[in-house]
């Protein structure tokens, strides 16, 4: 493999990580007798997908080799990664112990739908419209609150021979969720107020 090749292999990469997270989370059931490493794997094989979110855009970037694959397939594959997750977090076997209600995934998904639409407006206009810093501060804060919300549930739930768990946790898994949802929502300001500031001027 050409090193060109290198950052793209690490996106796909990332495509089936998250993949084989989302079947993870497909097999457990809260407060069933499901098998026991089917969360820890989800949450192990989502740290992988997230970590990767770094490195193949740092290794694009370092050896000069971004490409037209990259640009679209790198955002894709994070929002499915994200998106994904969300979904399973409030979907009926999870979200009675995760606290993730379906609203917030309509919420997080407009938002990514809207900074999209905004993208492709300004780029198609010729305007460079790359992520800003508001939405890196996203994607790290949503890469630590899912996994860790999952951590918690599965204390909660899933790892009996550990001591019982803190009930400050439940709301420290609430403070998360609520958190995590707020930083998303707010971090698609500055791409509106940058579009809204780029179309005052023409």
């Amino acid at each position: 493999m050409s090193r060109s090749q290198i950052p793209n292999a690490i996106t796909l990469l990332r495509l089936l990580l998250g993949a084989g997270c989302f079947v993870a989370l497909e097999g457990c059931r809260f407060g069933s007798n499901d098998p026991k490493w089917l969360l820890p794997l989800a949450i192990l094989l989502f740290i992988a997908a997230a970590a990767t979110d770094a490195l193949d855009g740092y290794l694009a970037r370092k050896w000069q080799v971004e490409s037209r694959f990259g640009r679209i397939m790198d955002p894709f594959c994070d929002k499915m990664l994200i998106i994904g997750a969300f979904l399973f977090l409030a979907s009926g076997h999870l979200a009675e112990a995760t606290g993730v209600a379906p609203w917030m995934v309509v919420a997080v998904l407009a938002r990514e739908l809207l900074v999209t639409g905004i993208r492709d407006e300004m780029e198609g206009s010729g305007v460079k419209f790359g992520a800003n810093w508001s939405g890196k501060a996203k994607m790290i804060a949503q890469s630590i609150a899912i996994p860790t919300i999952l951590a918690i549930v599965w204390w909660m739930d899933k790892a009996p021979w550990l001591p019982e768990i803190p009930s400050f946790m439940v709301h420290v898994k609430t403070g998360l969720v609520w958190l995590t949802l707020s930083i998303t929502l707010l971090s698609g300001v500055p791409y509106l107020t940058a579009a809204v500031k780029n179309m005052g001027t023409k």
